[in-house]
């Protein structure tokens, strides 16, 4: 009765239990990458921070291609493509957990497309504003501010959401954000990033 009440219930947020506990084991990026891709191709109800079961529905076309992304050496933890529609602008984005070498090939990008990273080394505090969304000529959505956990409160949300382990890891992280410069524009920086991890 308690394993099948257990498989079933679910937190505040409509999010499955059972699915956060395959959370507690996942204690690498590349771990934590393949939560994700499963999370978004559906088969999981649980992502740490996102506060419902599911993604929003702008997530839904472009799902596949980050789910590759989390299987090839990221972990992301923002997104969203580019879209241009009455007084709503987007500039298309992700933003990512990872490695050292990885980081390096994704600032690459910059040098050799028109995408433009922004790499935040651990423990680093930022606060550049990015625009990336505008509606109705108010900007409400920005980059430039590293996400890693760094504070102790911090670093118990993320461990709280996951694990202590892979919290520690996400401190100790790169964390990257890269943007399509190109309001409205959505079928280059998904391929891009894809191309760049590849390749480095």
């Amino acid at each position: 009765m308690s394993e099948d009440r257990f498989t079933t219930e679910r937190d505040s947020f409509g999010r499955l239990l059972a699915d956060r506990e395959v959370w507690r084991q996942a204690t690498t990026i590349p771990a934590a990458g393949e939560l994700t891709a499963r999370w978004l191709e559906g088969n999981s109800e649980y992502q740490p921070g996102v506060f419902s079961p599911g993604f929003d529905d702008e997530t839904t076309a472009i799902a596949g291609e980050l789910a590759r992304l989390n299987r090839n050496g990221l972990f992301t933890k923002e997104s969203q493509p580019g879209v241009r529609a009455g007084g709503l602008a987007q500039r298309a984005y992700v933003t990512a957990f990872c490695s050292p070498e990885t980081a390096s090939a994704l600032l690459a990008l910059s040098t050799r497309t028109g995408l433009v990273t922004v790499a935040h080394a651990p423990g680093e505090a930022s606060s550049a504003s990015i625009p990336v969304t505008v509606q109705d000529d108010a900007v409400v959505t920005v980059l430039g501010s590293s996400e890693g956990p760094d504070g102790e409160d911090q670093l118990r949300d993320w461990a709280a959401e996951s694990n202590e382990t892979l919290a520690l890891v996400l401190a100790d992280a790169w964390y990257v954000e890269i943007f399509d410069p190109i309001w409205g524009r959505n079928d280059v920086l998904l391929t891009d990033v894809f191309e760049a991890l590849e390749a480095g």
